[in-house]
């Protein structure tokens, strides 16, 4: 059975995919979710994570970008937008714990992105997470 890591990984790969233009990811979620194995509580989980970023895409990216300290938000990699687009939905809407989500996210940037990141996006989602 895939872990909430897992989960959070493949919707890495969907948002990675959403903000190369792919809109249309989303019908394809289901499959590329059964390729990784994820399924029942951790599907959901996975949609809702998912659904719920792109619902609230502008507030997220508004809220990142309010948190940047002498970066541009347009030349962040596209993995680490995605990075933080996930933890900011889960630190701004749904409310989860945000030691829990900062630590995953960094956990997720060591294994997804390169070496500088995972130094970035915690003080991204940890500065985004006092203002809550």
């Amino acid at each position: 059975m895939a872990t909430r890591h897992q989960a959070r990984t493949a919707v890495i790969g969907l948002l990675y995919a959403y903000d190369l233009g792919n809109e249309n990811i989303a019908k394809f979620s289901d499959e590329i979710l059964e390729e990784g194995k994820i399924r029942n509580k951790q599907r959901e989980f996975s949609h809702t994570l998912f659904d719920g970023t792109i619902e609230h895409i502008e507030l997220i990216d508004k809220e990142i970008k309010a948190h940047l300290k002498d970066w541009d938000y347009d030349g962040i990699g596209k993995v680490e937008k995605a990075i933080m687009r996930l933890g900011a939905y889960e630190i701004l809407i749904a409310k989860t714990d945000k030691a829990i989500i900062i630590n995953e996210a960094v956990e997720l940037a060591k294994t997804l992105a390169d070496e500088k990141s995972p130094k970035f996006i915690n003080g991204v989602l940890d500065a985004l997470g006092k203002t809550d």
